[in-house]
């Protein structure tokens, strides 16, 4: 989705034009959020925070962000500090400053407002924080001036169920991972799709991943990469006992259960998103499907997924090797 540029007034010539005012902006609330107490993560905020200033915008930053040590603002600043939980309800637009790890974070708070998030790359990948730290001014401005494209990203949902209770539930914006923790043991378990067996398996677990995750954990367990505009799981075996097993891709709007075998001799974990992990003991089943919540990401205009993929994972590493003299 794409939005065209509004009209501003003059700019004057003796500063950058970054640093003007905006007349009619196309957000005006502001929230700002960081999250690796880095000095490059530190520094940038300080810059957004002094070009959201200059732009005469509201900026708000939530109470975590603003207890990183060395985030002190000047006496001049109009920043307001809110907690975390109430970011996504007040501000119409929210900048992330960190690697893709705090875009994961910062989906738990935001998601349910469906509220536009903008991701600053401090990290190292950045496929969902696409801004570089050099553009900030310039890429900030293109969007408060209304060029941009939204972006849907689809959520899962896993939950830990026992007699058909719910014993836990989280979210995932990339994976949710069924691994065999600290053991050296494989995991003996059986997957089921909508209802239907679909096989029991020996391995070192199971990444179930959205076509977001699909350039994360997934990727490096041999999964395909998914176009994000793609209503599709991808379910990748880690390192199965078995020459036969391959990713499978099944619907966005599949059920996924997981379930251990009578005769499994580890104890299985399951995280998602990388958080903390929880035990899933027998006589429990793991459920993952869609969230009913989506992230917004927003992206300034001339985002292109496939040359993010190119530039990210290093496709064109050894494109002159392959070009003619003539070229």
């Amino acid at each position: 989705m794409e939005c065209s540029a509004q009209s501003d007034k003059l700019p004057n010539l003796s500063e950058p034009l970054f640093l003007q005012a905006i007349k009619n902006p196309a957000f005006k609330a502001i929230g700002l959020m960081g999250r690796a107490r880095k000095r490059s993560v530190i520094d940038t905020i300080h810059e957004v925070e002094r070009y959201i200033h200059a732009m005469g915008l509201q900026l708000f930053m939530d109470n975590e962000t603003a207890s990183l040590p060395g985030l002190d603002f000047d006496s001049s600043s109009t920043l307001k500090i809110v907690k975390r939980s109430l970011l996504g309800e007040i501000c119409d637009l929210v900048i992330v400053v960190g690697g893709d790890g705090s875009i994961l974070h910062a989906a738990q708070a935001l998601a349910r407002y469906r509220v536009p998030v903008l991701g600053v790359n401090r990290g190292r990948l950045g496929f969902l924080t696409d801004v570089n730290p050099d553009e900030v001014g310039q890429k900030l401005r293109q969007v408060l001036m209304g060029d941009y494209q939204l972006d849907q990203r689809f959520l899962l949902t896993m939950e830990i169920q026992q007699n058909n209770k719910i014993l836990l539930q989280d979210m995932a914006l990339n994976d949710v991972v069924l691994h065999a923790g600290k053991s050296v043991h494989m995991i003996d378990f059986e997957l089921t799709i909508d209802g239907l067996d679909v096989y029991r398996l020996h391995s070192d677990g199971l990444i179930a991943a959205t076509p977001t995750g699909s350039t994360a954990y997934a990727l490096s367990g041999g999964g395909p990469i998914i176009h994000p505009s793609l209503d599709a799981i991808c379910l990748v075996p880690m390192h199965p006992h078995t020459l036969s097993s391959r990713p499978i891709v099944v619907s966005g709007g599949s059920e996924i259960v997981l379930e251990t075998h009578k005769d499994n001799r580890t104890q299985p974990m399951v995280s998602a998103d990388g958080k903390p992990s929880v035990a899933l003991d027998k006589d429990q089943t793991l459920h993952i499907r869609k969230h009913a919540d989506k992230l917004t990401l927003l992206h300034p205009p001339g985002f292109d997924f496939y040359k993010a993929c190119r530039t990210k994972l290093n496709w064109n590493a050894h494109a002159e090797e392959f070009a003619s003299d003539n070229d």
